[in-house]
């Protein structure tokens, strides 16, 4: 354990300074490429930001409408009939919207179930098997100018589904 700990202390420095000497030895300007990237990275950061106060204000206004409510009521049927906790539902939902979303009600989960129980271990597994498809293609493809992104949402749905029902059927064939 005393070997993964140093490893994973020394990797990052290690790989910077590796690519420094990389750059150095093949004549790159490493400081000026430096700089460069990172007035890119500057003006990419705020052309991000419209589409990131789009996409926090769209959540606020689907979970203050009641809309997440009305879903989940509407759901509860199909949910039961599956055995899938009414619980997480909201998490698997939130989850593809907002990853700081879904961490807290996540953190809620777990406070309120514990950190050992069935629901606690299937939010934890949830929240590390989905992703945050409409904040990707929110954010990530409106900051670099990509209109058509139907296949991409479809596809990350999709993984993000697969990825739901996945961790049910792990949990309960693991912990049950």
């Amino acid at each position: 354990m005393s070997f993964i700990n140093s490893f994973s202390i020394w990797f990052i420095p290690f790989l910077i300074g590796f690519i420094l000497l990389y750059g150095t030895c093949k004549k790159v300007p490493t400081y000026e490429a430096f700089v460069e990237g990172g007035k890119e990275g500057f003006s990419l950061a705020v052309s991000m930001i419209p589409y990131l106060v789009g996409m926090l204000v769209s959540i606020s206004v689907f979970r203050a409408s009641g809309a997440l409510d009305l879903l989940l009521d509407f759901g509860k049927p199909l949910f039961d009939w599956m055995h899938v906790p009414g619980e997480v539902v909201p998490l698997g939902l939130m989850r593809t919207i907002s990853g700081s979303g879904a961490l807290g009600m996540t953190s809620d989960l777990i406070a309120s179930h514990g950190p050992d129980s069935f629901i606690g271990r299937l939010a934890s597994t949830i929240q590390g098997s989905t992703d945050t498809t409409f904040y990707v293609l929110t954010v990530y493809f409106g900051a670099v100018g990509i209109r058509k992104m139907g296949y991409a949402l479809k596809v990350g749905l999709l993984a993000d589904l697969v990825g739901f029902i996945a961790s049910i059927v792990v949990v309960s064939l693991v912990f049950s």
